[in-house]
């Protein structure tokens, strides 16, 4: 994958990062802070995080699996690929509304 395509697709990622988490954030009693670096971006609620990098998703609950931004615009989580809008909604529901 080439470089501007891949600096597009970690853009895309964090922003639906951040609206989804915003979403969930109206039903919720935390409130979601998404941090974007280069490197990485962290999604933090009260005091769990879950942690992307290039190559994996890493949290709070000691869990890490195989991350990545595929061509078509899908994100893979472990074995699962899912379209990049429901993976971030996903994974914010997961963060901000635990079961």
């Amino acid at each position: 994958m080439n470089s501007a395509l891949q600096v597009e697709l970690w853009t895309s990622w964090a922003s639906m990062l951040r609206v989804y988490a915003a979403a969930h954030g109206l039903a919720s009693e935390h409130h979601a802070v998404v941090e974007i670096g280069a490197e990485e971006i962290v999604l933090r609620v009260d005091t769990r995080w879950v942690r992307f990098t290039r190559d994996a998703m890493t949290s709070s609950a000691g869990k890490s699996q195989p991350f990545s931004l595929e061509v078509d615009g899908s994100v893979k989580i472990g074995a699962v690929a899912e379209e990049m809008d429901m993976a971030a909604e996903a994974v914010a529901r997961e963060m901000l509304l635990p079961r």
